[in-house]
């Protein structure tokens, strides 16, 4: 699931399988041909480290002489352990389950224990539990020292025995004084036991590390980097969902909301601000004082970054019917967000340098990873130019086209 299984080859042995019992999931069955097999039609075999979807991964290796040819007979494929309990389970009953208890996780009602077997096996990189009683306690101490926040995206059925969830967890941790945010989005294969219909296993990969085995030190150093200040006033701000957050970005969502703009002159300029504050602090038809939100968006809409605006977030409770209108043509009202965006969070002075250089490895992440980077950038500023600028909370978004979270 997480592990990643190399091409070894192995000597010839009599055909049959050995389970490897080690500490930690998921178990590998390894299957051999002997020598008497190895002469017989290439064709009627299989490509090397083809996988058979069950609840343990199953690796075919033959020995260095057959190289580069195939593996074992079609026929060979149906000699799987416990056929029939495998098919037995009702897959679709089981997701339906987890799309209604699982949005439980925090809350006071809880997960159903009853659908999960005594000697559950729970590991995410820092955490392990053997047992349901030694998992719900970890979900206990996640309630007291985090007040987690548990967003379920999907469930799916990804194998016989198999089901995979896709979510995101936002933390906040409170035995620090400035409680900062802890993002963790992944899967979890939740592996079941054919015997019992019950859940077995469960396994969380976090999209933000490689290395998802317990222990992991990425892991750990992952959650400590998020423990860092950055300085959020408590005013009004766009409403997001994080979908995604790898090591380099995360991916938002965002609700619509509406921005009264003006012509800039950079992305880290102030050309304009007066004109938006104007506005707000009363400069309109009906000479109405708008409460302030963050952050201030600087908004380049072309390829080089030169065509700029600078835009203040309204309240999210004004619509376009409500809103004064502006008292100048150099200002105006638009609805903005209602997309899904990339993002880089970063600290210090935002200086036009720093952001550019920030949009392009940005992009280039986002290219890298396959996605689809619109053109031009906005940079956000949540703080005044007096805050310190190790505090200073600042991002570079970028809009992104047909991203589908998988």
């Amino acid at each position: 699931m997480v592990s990643a299984f190399s091409c070894q080859l192995y000597q010839p042995v009599p055909i049959q399988f050995r389970r490897c019992l080690h500490s930690k999931p998921p178990f590998t069955t390894l299957f051999h041909l002997p020598k008497s097999r190895q002469n017989q039609n290439p064709n009627q075999y299989l490509t090397k480290c083809q996988l058979v979807q069950q609840q343990n991964t199953t690796l075919f290796h033959l020995p260095n002489s057959r190289q580069p040819s195939k593996f074992l007979t079609k026929s060979q494929l149906v000699q799987q352990q416990n056929t029939t309990e495998t098919n037995s389970i009702d897959g679709e009953k089981l997701v339906e389950f987890l799309y209604e208890d699982l949005p439980h996780l925090f809350d006071e009602q809880g997960i159903d224990k009853s659908m999960y077997d005594d000697k559950v096996r729970f590991r995410d990189p820092i955490t392990k539990h053997d047992t349901i009683d030694g998992y719900l306690l970890n979900i206990k101490l996640l309630k007291v020292l985090f007040q987690p926040d548990f967003q379920l995206h999907s469930v799916k059925q990804t194998g016989p025995n198999e089901i995979t969830t896709r979510w995101t967890m936002v933390m906040k941790f409170m035995l620090l004084p400035w409680k900062p945010e802890l993002i963790f989005t992944g899967e979890s294969i939740m592996g079941i036991n054919p015997k019992t219909q019950k859940f077995c296993s469960h396994l969380d990969i976090w999209d933000s590390i490689e290395n998802n085995e317990y222990f992991s030190l990425e892991g750990f150093l992952d959650v400590l980097k998020q423990l860092r200040y950055y300085k959020t006033p408590d005013l009004g701000t766009p409403n997001y969902q994080i979908l995604k957050r790898t090591a380099n970005y995360e991916v938002r969502k965002y609700d619509p909301f509406l921005v009264v703009e003006s012509k800039g002159d950079k992305l880290s300029g102030s050309s304009g601000f007066n004109n938006v504050t104007g506005y707000i602090f009363g400069k309109n038809s009906s000479s109405e004082k708008i409460p302030m939100t963050t952050p201030v968006f600087t908004e380049a809409s072309d390829e080089n970054l030169s065509q700029v605006s600078i835009q203040v977030v309204l309240p999210l409770n004004k619509d376009l019917n409500s809103l004064p209108a502006p008292n100048t043509e150099e200002v105006k009202i638009r609805e903005a967000g209602s997309g899904i965006a990339a993002v880089k969070k970063f600290s210090g002075k935002p200086t036009e340098e720093t952001v550019k250089r920030i949009e392009e490895d940005l992009r280039a992440f986002l290219q890298k990873d396959g996605l689809k980077p619109q053109k031009g950038c906005l940079l956000a500023r949540y703080n005044d130019p007096r805050t310190s600028t190790f505090v200073m909370r600042n991002e570079v978004l970028i809009w992104l086209d047909d991203f589908t979270l998988e």
